[in-house]
C-alpha cells in the first residue's frame, strides 16, 4: 500500500468504477485530484468533489494527455490510477489528440489498448507521474475462488467454462477482449471493441433469431470473463456488477464464470442477490 503518500491522482473513465476508487482513496486519508474525462466521466463527479474539500476536480477532452500531465504536476501529484472504462472505438476514433498524444500514438507498433495505455503510463512515468494498480485500495471487491451464488454449475455448464476458458484466454493473450460467450460448447459470440454487455446481449439477439425446432444447441448461454494473461493491473481491469446480471438475464445466460484474485466485483452482495434471482450461477475460476 501506497501509504506513506499524501495526495492521489485518479484519472476517471465511465461508470461507477471512479467513484468507488475515489472513496476507497479518501477512507486511506487521501487527498485526490480527479481527471476527469468530458467523453467519459459521470458528471455526478462535480457533486461528488462539492462536498469534500479533499476533492477537486479538472474537465478534459479524451486527447489531453498534455493538460493531463500539466495538471497532476501543478497539483503535486506523484501517483495516480485509472479507474474506470475509456471505451476502445473512443480511444481509436472519437479523440482528438493534442501534439503530445499524437507523437505517441504515430509511435506505436500496433494500436491495441494495452499499448497505448502502457506507452501513456510511460510518458506520465518520464514526467514523474507513476501509475499504480486500479486495485490498490480495492483488493476486498476482487473475486475469490469458487461458487458465489446458491446454485453452483450444472455438468453442462462447467463443460462450457472449460471451452470458454480456453477460448478468453486466447482472445485475451491477442488483446482483442476479455468475454466470450458459449453454448452447448460452441462459440456464440467474441468481445471485440464493443464492451461485455454489448457482447452478452449480441449473443442472446443472435439466439433468439435461431430457429427452435431446427437449433442442436442448449438455449442456454454461459458467460466467460477473464483478465489477460499477463494483465497489467494498472489499467483495463476485468469488472461486473449487478449490469452484467441484468444484461445476461435479458439475453437467456444462466452461468458467469469470472477469474478470481484478477476480476473486481461491484456491490458483491447485491449482484449476488440479482444472480440468485435470476437463476444465474457465478463461478471464480483460477
Amino acid at each position: 500500500m501506497n501509504s506513506h503518500i499524501s495526495k492521489l491522482g485518479l484519472i476517471a473513465g465511465n461508470g461507477h468504477f471512479p467513484f468507488l476508487l475515489l472513496e476507497a482513496a479518501r477512507a486511506h486519508g487521501l487527498d485526490v485530484v480527479v481527471a476527469a474525462i468530458k467523453e467519459e466521466t459521470d458528471p455526478e463527479m462535480d457533486a461528488r468533489a462539492a462536498t469534500d474539500e479533499h476533492v477537486r476536480v479538472h474537465w478534459m477532452s479524451l486527447g489531453e494527455l498534455s493538460k493531463l500531465i500539466e495538471t497532476f504536476q501543478r497539483e503535486g501529484v506523484t501517483k495516480a490510477v485509472m479507474a474506470g472504462q475509456v471505451k476502445h472505438k473512443q480511444i481509436f476514433s472519437a479523440i482528438r489528440p493534442d501534439w503530445r498524444l499524437a507523437k505517441l500514438l504515430m509511435n506505436l507498433r500496433t494500436r491495441n489498448t494495452d499499448m497505448l495505455l502502457g506507452a501513456v503510463a510511460r510518458v506520465l512515468s518520464d514526467e514523474g507521474i507513476e501509475l499504480i494498480s486500479s486495485t490498490q485500495y480495492l483488493e476486498p471487491m476482487l473475486a475469490r475462488e469458487g461458487v458465489l451464488t446458491h446454485r453452483a454449475p450444472d455438468e453442462q455448464e462447467q463443460a462450457d467454462i472449460a471451452y470458454g476458458l480456453q477460448v478468453a484466454r486466447g482472445i485475451a493473450g491477442f488483446d482483442l477482449g476479455q468475454t466470450v460467450v458459449i453454448a452447448a460448447q460452441a462459440c456464440v459470440a467474441v468481445e471485440a471493441m464493443e464492451g461485455t454487455d454489448a457482447t452478452i446481449a449480441r449473443a442472446g439477439a443472435l439466439f433468439r433469431t435461431l430457429d427452435e425446432g431446427e437449433s442442436t444447441l442448449r438455449r442456454a448461454l454461459t458467460v466467460v470473463k477473464v483478465a489477460k494473461p499477463n494483465q497489467d493491473m494498472r489499467f483495463d481491469v476485468p469488472v461486473v456488477g449487478v449490469p452484467t446480471i441484468q444484461t445476461m438475464r435479458e439475453a437467456g445466460a444462466t452461468c458467469l464464470a469470472i477469474e478470481a484474485g484478477r476480476t473486481l466485483i461491484f456491490d458483491q452482495a447485491a449482484m449476488v442477490a440479482a444472480a440468485d434471482e435470476a437463476g444465474v450461477t457465478i463461478l471464480g475460476v483460477r
